[in-house]
């Protein structure tokens, strides 16, 4: 999934839950079951994602949603074989955007 947020140094957790396209309890659960999303929080309490925090979520909604982890899978696959699971994302996301380009010259022929 390819998550299309403005540039900005932070973002709120509603517009985090609407790239996503899931609830903003699911993001607040993310943050406190996995440590690598460590929000800042305003005196009011409200998060506000960093794009790295965005760039973490995007691994753990692709690990959980798009590959069916369960979360401590996902939390074990995070620890043991990190760089490796960033790699392949990596890859993944630029062969996704390769193809919607593909596809788009393709339409316009």
């Amino acid at each position: 999934m390819r998550v299309s947020l403005p540039d900005k140094l932070y973002y709120s957790i509603g517009e985090v839950a609407e790239a996503f396209k899931v609830n903003a309890s699911l993001i607040r659960f993310w943050e406190k079951e996995f440590d690598v999303i460590q929000p800042k929080k305003n005196a009011k309490g409200n998060r506000k994602f960093t794009p790295n925090d965005i760039k973490n979520l995007e691994l753990i909604y692709h690990l959980v949603k798009e590959r069916g982890f369960t979360l401590e899978g996902a939390k074990t696959h995070l620890k043991e074989e990190r760089h490796k699971t960033l790699t392949n994302f990596e890859i993944i996301r630029k062969l996704e955007l390769i193809k919607n380009e593909l596809n788009n010259i393709k339409n316009q022929l």
